[in-house]
């Protein structure tokens, strides 16, 4: 284990699972004690926490959904209760959009899909900010999408929460910079993960699709980008590297399409 996030305390939603997990185990590999966010997967919540107390880190599990703005509220009381403090927050927890034409799209979904990717966010920073504000440096990450960059058909509610998700982590940096908390976004391109499965479904029509990693030949670098590749940004942002960094934007996709 290192040590460059010895001291501090995460709170990373969407946490189990995916992406999540992949930040949750490098930044407590890295020293920080993890509050692990999930909604209804339990299970994957636990393995988490196991994975890191079995690596000799310190994490904790804790159940709310985000598009509860209670709930949120009262999970932050009791990772503060549990640590003393949040000084790191990740803004993780997504879910898919069904892949549909605006058309053939009810009103329903895109209030579901802004709820959690946008007032769920809203929700964690404004609950966390308190804490964050007495520490003497606090970071907020955002994880949105490239979707965002392309707004490419049949994904209208998906793009619509991420670009909300950004405006709020961008009107963030600007609040919190007197504060001495950081704000940045990381926008992944198809990552391996249950989530970026269904997203590849919805993307190309393929339902039948089992496997990312059959899209590796077609992939950057050779391969489909993992939760690590991922991981490994956030770390940066939140490390004294990223000192001066703030209401930044970066893409974690490999450059692109081949």
């Amino acid at each position: 284990m290192g040590d460059s996030m010895k001291g501090r305390v995460a709170l990373v939603s969407g946490g189990g699972r995916g992406i999540g997990r992949g930040i949750c185990e490098l930044l407590a590999s890295e020293g920080a004690s993890i509050a692990v966010n999930y909604r209804k997967d339990k299970e994957s919540a636990l393995e988490t926490v196991a994975a890191i107390t079995a690596a000799g880190g310190n994490a904790k599990a804790y159940e709310a959904s985000v598009d509860d703005p209670e709930a949120v509220a009262i999970m932050v009381d009791h990772v503060v209760a549990d640590f003393g403090f949040i000084d790191i927050l990740v803004c993780n927890a997504g879910i898919a959009s069904r892949g549909q034409a605006v058309a053939d799209t009810e009103a329903a979904e895109v209030i579901r899909l802004l709820n959690t990717h946008a007032v769920g966010p809203h929700s964690l920073a404004r609950s966390a900010l308190p804490s964050m504000r007495t520490r003497p440096r606090g970071d907020i990450v955002m994880i949105s999408s490239v979707a965002t960059s392309h707004m490419t058909a049949n994904g209208g509610p998906y793009s619509m929460g991420k670009a909300a998700m950004e405006a709020l982590a961008l009107t963030l940096a600007n609040e919190e910079r007197q504060h001495g908390i950081h704000c940045n976004i990381v926008a992944p391109g198809l990552v391996e993960t249950d989530m970026g499965l269904r997203l590849a479904r919805a993307m190309t029509g393929k339902r039948e699709m089992e496997d990312l990693r059959s899209l590796d030949q077609g992939s950057p670098f050779g391969r489909v980008c993992q939760p690590l590749d991922v991981a490994n940004v956030v770390l940066w942002l939140c490390s004294e590297g990223a000192g001066y960094v703030t209401g930044q934007r970066i893409e974690c996709d490999g450059g692109g399409p081949r």
